[in-house]
């Protein structure tokens, strides 16, 4: 497998398409964006006249668009799937509702190509390192076809299960924990503000000590910050926050934390705060603690 479309050129699709070109792979890409395929261009792949173009003689279709309904899009009506060869692997690795991943799984096969269900997780830092979590559903033969491809772009790949919908499923649950962690995190250091203590002073403590998480070492000290560098936007975890309550719904599973965090993220959003580094979810605490 050598030949590889990828659509969707954005802040992790592209360099994840890079990574892709400099592991040897011949990759055709197609975004919206001119100025994003001629940044494919300079690093050694080919920009594509339209998504149909970039499937064209693909071995493998890779789709790092915001959602279902666009990957959906790309493939049905900007003719993709159509011009994919038969046997060609389509592999999604947008973030979408386990139910989403599953339903398209199943128009690619009808149409007698291959699907492996593959989100990812390392946010933009990941994609330009090549270090992502992927986690992969799909047959075993299909997902061993693809498996060069997805090394290229993460150090941490695996095969989660036979059957699309499973691999969103992990991604949900990953982005369960972050999310509510991440809330979490905001919480305590808008507490200790609020009683006087030093943020950066309780930030120390706290993530040196059981307390501590990921999410707090990782954005905690850009929630001291009043602009920090954007490495994952509030609307991201408004997005994936409710694709973890769509699961819970179809699972008829409360969640009721995941809840309580999505209202925050929605908080910050509804502010114009939605394009901001996720770690200013901090702000909707401040706000409901300011004292007049």
């Amino acid at each position: 497998m050598t030949r590889i479309g990828f659509i969707g050129l954005g802040s992790m699709g592209l360099p994840m398409a890079a990574n892709l070109v400099a592991a040897g792979f011949d990759v055709r890409g197609f975004d919206m964006r001119p100025a994003a395929m001629d940044a494919l261009g300079a690093a050694g792949g080919e920009g594509a006249g339209s998504a149909a173009d970039a499937a064209a003689d693909a071995d493998a279709l890779m789709l790092m668009v915001v959602n279902a309904a666009q990957a959906r899009a790309a493939l049905i009506q900007g003719g993709s799937l159509a011009a994919l060869p038969k046997a060609a692997v389509v592999v999604l690795m947008a973030t979408c509702p386990p139910a989403a991943a599953a339903a398209l799984g199943a128009e690619v096969t009808a149409s007698g190509r291959r699907f492996v269900d593959a989100p990812v997780s390392g946010g933009v830092v990941g994609a330009r390192s090549a270090s992502l979590t992927i986690m992969a559903a799909a047959p075993k033969a299909d997902y061993d076809a693809v498996a060069p491809a997805l090394a290229a772009m993460g150090s941490k790949v695996f095969h989660v299960g036979e059957t699309p919908g499973q691999g969103a499923t992990v991604k949900a649950l990953n982005q369960l924990l972050c999310g509510v962690h991440l809330a979490a995190a905001a919480e305590a250091l808008s507490l200790a503000k609020a009683m006087g203590v030093a943020p950066a002073v309780a930030l120390e403590i706290l993530g040196g000590s059981a307390a501590a998480s990921w999410m707090l070492r990782d954005r905690g000290p850009r929630m001291l910050e009043d602009a920090p560098e954007v490495t994952s936007a509030v609307d991201i975890f408004v997005k994936d926050l409710g694709i973890v309550l769509e699961a819970g719904r179809d699972a008829r599973a409360a969640l009721p934390l995941a809840a309580l965090a999505h209202q925050m993220f929605l908080s910050a959003s509804g502010r114009g705060a939605g394009d901001r580094d996720d770690s200013q979810v901090i702000q909707s605490y401040d706000l409901l603690n300011r004292r007049n």
